[in-house]
């Protein structure tokens, strides 16, 4: 089985999924340690400017990273697998969260 080799085909299919999924995965990624990192949701006013600025190099990242996928298919559906699940998880700790007393 041959690999197909790196092009610059596609390149704008992945630059708007870099674009659109890379802010949802940025958000979610922000989102899970704003609320399951050290201290929780209330954790302060520092961890909520680092969850603030967190987005912005973690978007920058996958929007980065999106021309290294091989096609533009790949690169949305991986992408957007990884936000499905990063939801989930995001969805289902907070639903554990809300529903263990305290």
């Amino acid at each position: 089985m041959t690999r197909a080799k790196l092009t610059t085909e596609g390149w704008f299919g992945k630059a708007v999924a870099g674009t659109v999924l890379g802010f949802i995965l940025a958000v979610l990624a922000s989102a899970l340690f704003a609320w399951f990192g050290p201290g929780g949701i209330l954790a302060g006013a520092g961890k909520t400017q680092f969850n603030m600025w967190l987005v912005g190099p973690v978007w920058a990242l996958v929007l980065s990273f999106v021309f290294m996928f091989r096609r533009t298919r790949d690169a949305w559906l991986y992408l957007g697998l990884t936000s499905v699940v990063l939801a989930a998880v995001y969805l289902a700790g907070r639903w554990l969260i809300v529903s263990v007393p305290a």
